[in-house]
């Protein structure tokens, strides 16, 4: 019987995206252990991950190493190759840090679902120093001498996969870009099934995500305060206090809020409204899950999970002026979009789809394997359209 270890960066953040991709594939490999560099349990009772076997790392007895356990980035790639995974025939990992980089063996498979490439060591790099106000000084000598370890490791080590699958053809081309790899498309799971398509659409907007810089909640809401158009927004994060400084009495901000009152607001929405650059993006899906149709920004995994004109609108940069036109577009169209169109748009990400075929990649490339073929070269040849 094949064993299989599980490897995730971190689980200290939440029931969220990576996570809910974690669980789906403990759902396909049920009692595999779970290999990850901290864990804070309360964040996941009563969740699939609850009773999970887990394993942490040095960090987490660390000094505030399960809070703050962003602050040991220039230790995590030694900490990821502690663990000892020798008894296991398959490793899986989980990354859009530093899992990929764990240390396996020539008669052991790795398969890397890579959700990003360390997006502040790549692609945000220079708007990562703008926002920590590290252009110049000590601080931002060190911070960019780490970054720069960190992308020279983080290169070397795609040595160590031998197969990637990536969460959108977005990630695959900068999995490319990053380790000159491909990358065998699997969309993440969505819960569909939670949400209500058939409920009266209400005349406010929606918006809901992580208060960070990139996600752009700023903007949103301050395009919809010039407008005075009604907007709810859900989340919470280091931003928040910022940003709700600035709303105006016709924005909301209800921070974080339960499962179900997302699925409520979410059924009931006008439109929900999305400006990140995002390698996915799991909440614009749930959006149309709900029959909601989405303002997104015209990049990113956005342009593979919404279909303009028939569940959503885009709009092309990240600016008030943008925006705004774009939900203009939308209130004159409002009456072309179908709930039903949506939801079923949305049915392509179920979970069940992604058990599917994760399963189909795991036999393709375990038996290459065991054929002494390469594992990589199977699963990019495997017909996942007829499962």
């Amino acid at each position: 019987m094949t064993k299989i270890a599980l490897v995730q960066d971190w689980l200290a953040g939440g029931f969220v995206g990576s996570e809910k991709v974690l669980a789906e594939m403990l759902a396909v490999l049920p009692g595999s252990p779970i290999y990850t560099l901290v864990y804070k349990p309360e964040d996941f009772v009563g969740t699939p991950l609850e009773n999970a076997t887990v394993h942490t790392s040095a960090i987490q007895n660390w000094p505030k190493g399960v809070s703050s356990y962003r602050n040991y980035l220039p230790f995590m790639p030694y900490q990821i190759e502690q663990f000892d995974l020798t008894a296991y025939d398959t490793i899986v990992s989980s990354s859009h840090a530093v899992s990929k980089g764990v240390l396996v063996g020539a008669g052991q498979l790795h398969v890397s679902y890579i959700h990003s490439p360390i997006r502040y060591a790549w692609d945000l790099y220079q708007q990562y120093l703008r926002e920590a106000n590290l252009a110049s000084g000590v601080k931002a000598t060190l911070a960019k001498i780490v970054l720069h370890y960190i992308r020279l490791w983080d290169h070397s080590t795609a040595n160590r996969v031998d197969v990637f699958l990536a969460n959108s053809e977005y990630v695959a081309r900068r999995v490319w870009r990053t380790y000159r790899r491909p990358a065998r498309v699997l969309y993440p799971p969505v819960d569909v099934a939670r949400f209500d398509h058939t409920r009266p659409r209400e005349e406010f907007y929606l918006t809901m995500s992580r208060f960070v810089p990139y996600k752009k909640i700023d903007l949103i809401v301050d395009t919809f305060t010039r407008s005075g158009k009604p907007l709810i927004v859900i989340g919470g994060g280091p931003d928040f206090e910022k940003i709700k400084a600035t709303a105006g009495p016709n924005v909301q901000l209800l921070g974080r809020q339960s499962d179900v009152e997302v699925a409520d607001y979410m059924s009931r929405c006008k439109a929900f409204v999305f400006a990140a650059d995002e390698d996915f993006g799991i909440v614009p899906v749930e959006a149309q899950a709900a029959g909601a149709p989405v303002i997104a920004y015209g990049k990113g995994g956005s342009l593979e999970t919404v279909v303009a004109g028939r569940t959503g609108v885009f709009f092309g940069q990240q600016n008030e002026e943008s925006l705004t036109r774009a939900v203009g577009i939308f209130e004159a169209t409002a009456h072309t979009f179908d709930a039903q169109t949506i939801r079923t748009h949305a049915e392509r990400f179920r979970p069940e789809r992604f058990r599917t075929e994760f399963r189909a990649v795991l036999a393709a490339a375990e038996a290459a394997k065991q054929r002494g073929e390469d594992p990589e070269k199977a699963v990019m040849a495997l017909n996942l359209e007829n499962l």
